[in-house]
Parts: C-alpha cells; sequence; structure tokens
C-alpha cells in the first residue's frame, strides 16, 4: 500500500512539471553594433538558473532565440572578440510569452562615450502612434511573422547623454533673444529605468549676458503615464547699454503629464507658473494640453489647447533643445513704461490621416491674443518706454494691438524617397497689419487692424547618404502685408518660418582617439529679407515691423 502510495506520489509531480511545461516563455532578438551592423556568431547567455537552455549563437542577421524559459526574471549578456559585453537585466517573462530584446555592442572606446551613436531616424514621424508607447507594450514581429509583445522598458538604452554646442549669431526675435556668443549645453542622466534627471541651459558673452538653464525630473510610471516637474531660471540682459533698469528676470515651474487609454485614447496635458521681475514683478499661469482619439491606425483626432507661441521648427534634433529656451521664454513688451506679458488662448481641433508615404492633416483653430508683441528692425534708442530693443541683434520688442481670430490649415506631406520628404502647408486666418504704412512707430498701434490672409508654406528636408548632410529649406508667402504669421500656433509637421530659410547640419570628421562626435550647423532665416513694413521712428530714421527678421546663425556642437 505504501509502495503504491509513492508511485501516486510520482507521478502526480511529473503531470504537474509537464503542465507547466506546456506553455513554456522563449527570448529573442538582435544583435548589432553601434551602427546597426548585424553580428554573426555572437554568444548571447542567460544568467539564470531556471533556464532550460543557457546560450545561443547569432545566425547571418544577428538573430537569437532562447527557448523552453520557465515564467521568472532573467537577465542575458551577448559577449563576442573585440566588443565590451552587454547586460540586459530584469527580462520578466510570463507562461508563454515571447518576448523580443535587442542587444547592441560596443567597443571599448565607444563604452567610454556618455551618449551613445545616433542613426538617421525616420523623418516626421506626425501622429501615426502613441506618443507615450516608449512606456507601453510594443507589438514586433518575429521572422517567422508571429506577432509578440515586448516593453520598451526592457530594450531601451539607459547611457547617460551629453551635447556641448558653441554657436553664433542671434535669432533676431526681438528682446530675449539669445547672445550673439552662446554655450548651449544638454545632459540627460537615466536614475533608473523609470526615472531620468535633465538639464539644459545656454550661456551668452559679452558685456551684459544672458543664461537659460532648465532641469526636470522624469518619472515613467507602470500605467503608462509620465509625469515631469521642470523648473526653468531665466536671466536676460537689460534692453540697451542706456536703458533706466535691470534686465529681466524669471522663473517658471512647469509639470507635465501624459497617459493613454487602452489604444484609442491619449492625453497629454500640464502648465507653467511663471513669475517675471522687469520693471516690477509680473505673473502668468500657462496651461496647455491635448487630446488624441486614435480613430484606426492611420486616423487621428486631435483636440489641442495652448497659451504660449510653439517655438521655430528645426532640423536640430537634440541639440536643439538649448536653443528653444529662449523662444519659449516671456514674450514681453512695454507701453508708457509699463510692462507686459503677452497672453494667449489657442483652440485647436485636426483630422490627420495617412495613405502609404503620404500624410495628410485639417485643422480649425480659434485665436485670442492679448498685449502681441511684434518684432521690430532697425536702431532705436532705449528709455522711450514704448520698446524694448535687443542689445545683440539690432531687434525690439514692440507692443501690438489685441486681437482674436478663427482660421483653418491644411497640410500634405509625403516621403519622396527615404532621405527626402516634402510639405506643403495652406492656412488661412487673422494676421495684425497697419492700415496706414509709413506712420510714426509711437502711433503705430493706434493703426494696427486685423485683416485676413492666406498663406502658403512649402519645405524640403531630406540628408546627403554619402556625406551624411541633414538639410532644410523652406519658403512662406503671404497673400499680403501682415506683421504676425496667418497660423502663429502652428506645431505641425507643415510649422515653418515666413519667406526663404535654410537649415544644414554636417558631420565632421572627429579624432580617433576622442569618442566625440562633432557636427558644423548653420540656421537661415528669412535670407531676402522679405516683409519689413517701414514706420518712422522717434529720431527721424526708419525703422521696420517684420513677421520675421533676416537672421544667420551657427556653430559646431559635440555630442559625446
Amino acid at each position: 500500500m505504501l509502495r503504491r502510495f509513492g508511485f501516486w506520489v510520482i507521478w502526480v509531480g511529473l503531470a504537474a512539471n509537464f503542465a507547466a511545461a506546456e506553455r513554456p516563455a522563449s527570448l529573442s532578438g538582435y544583435v548589432r553594433d553601434s551602427q546597426g551592423v548585424p553580428q554573426m556568431g555572437v554568444t548571447v547567455e542567460v544568467l539564470s538558473t531556471a533556464a532550460l537552455q543557457f546560450k545561443a549563437l547569432t545566425d547571418e542577421k544577428g538573430f537569437f532565440r532562447l527557448a523552453n524559459l520557465v515564467p521568472g526574471t532573467y537577465s542575458i549578456m551577448a559577449s563576442a572578440p573585440s566588443f565590451m559585453p552587454t547586460l540586459r537585466e530584469h527580462i520578466g517573462l510570463r507562461e508563454g510569452s515571447a518576448a523580443v530584446v535587442n542587444l547592441t555592442l560596443n567597443t571599448l572606446f565607444q563604452a567610454l562615450q556618455l551618449g551613445p551613436a545616433r542613426t538617421p531616424a525616420d523623418d516626421d514621424d506626425w501622429k501615426w502612434t502613441l506618443r507615450s508607447v516608449a512606456s507601453r507594450p510594443v507589438l514586433r514581429a518575429l521572422p517567422d511573422g508571429t506577432v509578440v509583445v515586448t516593453s520598451a522598458e526592457n530594450s531601451g538604452d539607459h547611457d547617460v547623454k551629453a551635447s556641448l554646442s558653441l554657436l553664433a549669431g542671434t535669432a533676431s526675435d526681438g528682446y530675449g533673444s539669445a547672445s550673439d556668443m552662446m554655450t548651449g549645453f544638454a545632459l540627460e542622466h537615466p536614475i533608473s529605468s523609470d526615472d531620468l534627471w535633465s538639464i539644459v541651459g545656454n550661456v551668452g558673452y559679452g558685456v551684459a549676458p544672458a543664461a537659460i538653464v532648465r532641469t526636470s525630473f522624469t518619472h515613467h510610471a507602470a500605467n503608462g503615464s509620465d509625469p515631469t516637474l521642470a523648473l526653468t531660471v531665466r536671466s536676460l540682459a537689460p534692453p540697451s547699454v542706456g536703458f533706466q533698469t535691470s534686465g529681466l528676470q524669471a522663473i517658471g515651474l512647469t509639470t507635465t503629464d501624459s497617459f493613454a487609454i487602452g489604444d484609442v485614447l491619449e492625453l497629454h496635458f500640464g502648465s507653467e507658473l511663471q513669475t517675471v521681475q522687469f520693471m516690477g514683478r509680473v505673473s502668468s499661469f500657462r496651461p496647455f494640453g491635448t487630446a488624441d482619439l486614435h480613430l484606426d491606425p492611420d486616423t487621428v483626432f486631435e483636440y489641442a489647447y495652448a497659451s504660449s507661441r510653439p517655438p521655430s521648427r528645426t532640423e536640430d534634433g537634440e541639440s536643439a533643445m538649448a536653443t528653444h529656451l529662449g523662444e519659449t521664454g516671456p514674450r514681453i513688451s512695454i507701453a508708457s513704461f509699463s510692462p507686459a506679458l503677452e497672453h494667449a488662448h489657442h483652440q485647436e481641433i485636426s483630422l490627420s490621416h495617412r495613405m502609404g508615404k503620404t500624410n495628410v492633416q485639417f485643422a480649425m483653430f480659434s485665436d485670442r491674443v492679448t498685449n502681441t508683441v511684434l518684432t521690430g528692425v532697425g536702431e532705436v534708442g532705449g528709455g522711450n518706454g514704448e520698446l524694448l530693443p535687443d542689445i545683440y541683434s539690432g531687434t525690439f520688442s514692440y507692443r501690438g494691438d489685441d486681437f482674436d481670430t478663427t482660421g483653418l490649415r491644411v497640410v500634405l506631406q509625403r516621403k519622396l524617397r527615404s532621405d527626402l520628404t516634402a510639405t506643403l502647408d495652406y492656412g488661412y486666418g487673422g494676421v495684425l497689419d497697419l492700415a496706414h504704412p509709413d506712420v510714426q512707430l509711437k502711433e503705430a498701434r493706434q493703426s494696427l487692424t486685423a485683416s485676413q490672409r492666406h498663406a502658403v508654406a512649402g519645405r524640403l528636408s531630406g540628408r546627403i547618404p554619402r556625406s551624411k548632410t541633414q538639410w532644410s529649406t523652406s519658403y512662406g508667402w503671404t497673400s499680403g502685408r501682415a506683421l504676425t504669421s496667418v497660423d502663429m500656433f502652428n506645431s505641425s509637421a507643415g510649422q515653418s518660418d515666413p519667406y526663404l530659410n535654410a537649415y544644414f547640419r554636417q558631420p565632421l570628421p572627429s579624432l580617433g582617439f576622442l569618442p566625440v562626435k562633432m557636427e558644423a550647423m548653420i540656421d537661415l532665416r528669412n535670407l531676402l529679407a522679405q516683409g519689413y513694413v517701414p514706420v518712422m521712428g522717434q529720431d527721424g530714421q526708419t525703422v521696420y515691423l517684420v513677421q520675421s527678421a533676416r537672421s544667420v546663425r551657427g556653430g559646431v556642437a559635440f555630442t559625446f
């Protein structure tokens, strides 16, 4: 009887083990070097005693597969001659799951870099996938056609990234523009797999330098949300040497968050509380947000609200972060020695659809702007209490009139080749214009009027494969005289500066013994100096009010 009971115990144990092994998990992926070249013959090892198969070798495509893994948490390591070993930890496997984890091998010199070498990304991603997808499961297809789920938490890089740029020239956006000589920097440091700390800034040179620094902390929550807390400190130079006031100082506290409800609805929202010290203290509260409804994989319906103008579109990538700090700063003007911040309320609904290589967007918007800040060009004396000169660029800020407008936008974008994208943007809406040209500057505010205008902008952007030159050129046309853009809150793929603009970014040969990536860049705006509306300054000299002032800005960027 005891022997029979022992046999039953053995059979039950074997049956339990067999049932547990009915749905084993698997782990697969590709191994490449830092340039994206597949690596054959790499040893991929599972660092867990629970694995039934401990090692695998990659094939000619760099692909590996580890099967028959019991559910649990694993770490895997890839190693090959001439490369540093790569370790990926905390990979969770459920029963019957098939996880995909891609690995990158670096040489000794590449491993010393603060940031990984970057490869060209796909151009103009638009809104065809959820922006928060980086913290949520992603569908992947294996070579045999099997669809599996992998998590960016397990497949992403968690390296420190840093960049440094030395720039000359000004953006010519009126008071608050960046210094004519500037050092920009950006540093991202992952505290853990879920937390990221970053600091971005630019520091100018000269008699009265300007400086902007922004530090932020982001937490990637398990539910897909990405709450971010950021603190921005600005110290801008006095408007001119003879201006009877100190420079502008501002502190801004920004909170943002985003999360998705299933694969259908995505919400992104936040606000900035800003305090400005300039001829007194001025405070503002600037909320913003978007709600994206994904009607199908190729169609997105969006509602957007904004209370400040977006920065100008560039092809800079990460190094543009420091430059954009100045463009998103407080837009301030004075009248009768009284300072005021520009306040805006922008609402927009849009429908975007993708058809193969073509993206189409149709949008309708409503704008209400108070204390509108206009940009002027010309030498003016400070201290008259009506305008703010910029000591770096020869431009100035002038307080315009309040105005309301409604309008529409149509954007057509097509990828002509893998390295060439064309974009066409049409807009119709209201602008500020002078009812009578050649008026006195002090009387220009009373002559401002709202007018309806058509605007068409075309842009070509791409990359030259052999030289790896990244370039973009655009031209924006307006149907009549205008001091503001027809669609000043445009943040779509069709956004571009008015008139003729060009941007170039060229990788430079780097020294082999230094783990630094070097690039030269140049940004040219309104090359033909179009759209200048003449007005008479107080000293009898002619100055101009413009949508966009001509500017040349360039320098060298280093990525570590």
